[in-house]
């Protein structure tokens, strides 16, 4: 999910770090943080951290919906806690879209979450796209189009 930080100057400190880091004279990154509710979204932001969590899927109605542009690889964002404290900088390393039903082990492993199965991936994807789609014209199916993110964790806060 797309971020107002509550602490930009934070996000400000964060940038400044990761630029001097990297030589780098970058202004401004998107923020975000994982899932819709708390217990997710500092479960992922933790396994990010650990370097567990590589990969993230987010449906391609999402993205309409909310007139996003989709994740390019190369793109650098800037992850949070669900308070919007930022956590650190991940680079996005492949993107795909992908139908729901051809998922695979390989890439639910990637996403690192639970057992990282695929049954597991699936039963909690599932009832997330419910949740993700509920305020939209888009209905999930096990045809819908997602949009499989790959990334690598590039700073730490």
């Amino acid at each position: 999910m797309l971020l107002q930080s509550s602490n930009p100057q934070a996000i400000e400190r964060l940038i400044n770090e990761f630029n001097h880091a990297y030589s780098r004279s970058i202004t401004k990154l998107p923020v975000w943080y994982f899932c819709d509710n708390q217990i997710d979204a500092d479960e992922c932001a933790a396994l990010v951290l650990k370097g567990i969590k590589q990969a993230t899927t987010t449906s391609l109605y999402w993205f309409e919906h909310s007139k996003e542009a989709l994740p390019k690889v190369g793109d650098l964002a800037i992850f949070t806690n669900w308070h919007g404290e930022p956590l650190g900088v991940i680079e996005t390393t492949s993107v795909a879209i992908v139908p729901y039903n051809e998922i695979t082990a390989e890439y639910a492993a990637l996403e690192g979450e639970g057992d990282k199965s695929l049954h597991y991936w699936r039963k909690v994807h599932w009832t997330y796209y419910q949740r993700e789609l509920a305020e939209t014209k888009f209905e999930r199916s096990n045809m819908m189009p997602l949009v499989c993110e790959q990334f690598k964790l590039v700073y730490v806060a």
